[in-house]
């Protein structure tokens, strides 16, 4: 009987060495790779084999870190969220407490400041040469046509940060503001354009492309409420 050799080829661990050594990204196209290897335990100095396990542990401790880093963050603006969310529900309670007119105005303009922790708040209201509404005017800046279009940009809610105050807007007080938030007021009918201004003296107080849903939910309820006034 004769006996049949095959060849088969052999594959030492110098090949795989140096074949990765010669694509150093094999892993990174197939990651799936690394779970099919054991990693050593120590580290052998002679041979110089890399701690694989030392380095797996690291790299958990670091995710782990990551992930909690993370969590903390959502869970901190999940709390501002809500804190804020409640500054608004409080806002416009008081808002529908207002017996008259006027007392609606200084609702706005006085009460709103410390409500909703900015440090002034006006509304501003385009009124022809002439013609002043029979208001107490604390808080109630008065400018001409083609104002609020200027400052807001055509925007519903228009958000800025490291600015200056307009005296304009907020008259003495605007050298406290270094940020702000406008809310455009659209009342309807023969009502002038009008927004109400809030400014901080927190330069990062107000920023571009932070969340308007809350303020504008805000601006919405006074539009009607200004209707109802009006009416």
């Amino acid at each position: 009987m004769s006996n049949i050799m095959t060849d088969e080829p052999t594959i030492t661990d110098d090949d795989i060495l140096n074949w990765l050594k010669a694509n150093p990204k094999f892993l990174t196209r197939n990651p799936q790779a690394a779970d099919l290897l054991i990693p050593p335990t120590r580290v052998n100095n002679d041979k110089k084999v890399a701690d694989f396990q030392g380095y797996m542990i690291k790299r958990l401790k670091d995710d782990r870190e990551d992930v909690i880093s993370n969590a903390r963050d959502i869970v901190e603006t999940s709390r501002a969220n809500m804190n804020n969310q409640a500054r608004i529900h409080n806002a416009v309670l008081l808002l529908l407490e207002a017996t008259n007119f006027q007392d609606f105005i200084h609702t706005m303009t006085m009460d709103f400041a410390a409500l909703l922790d900015v440090d002034v708040v006006s509304l501003v209201v385009e009124i022809d040469a002439g013609s002043i509404p029979q208001i107490d005017l604390t808080g109630v800046r008065v400018v001409g046509p083609g104002t609020v279009e200027l400052l807001t940009k055509r925007q519903n809610i228009t958000l800025e940060s490291a600015t200056h105050g307009l005296d304009e807007i907020y008259g003495g007080a605007s050298g406290l503001v270094k940020s702000q938030a406008l809310v455009t007021l659209h009342i309807g009918g023969d009502t002038p354009p009008a927004l109400l201004a809030f400014g901080s003296r927190n330069p990062q107080m107000f920023q571009s492309g932070m969340g308007t849903e809350q303020i504008g939910f805000l601006g919405h309820v006074i539009e009607r409420c200004f209707r109802a006034w009006l009416n």
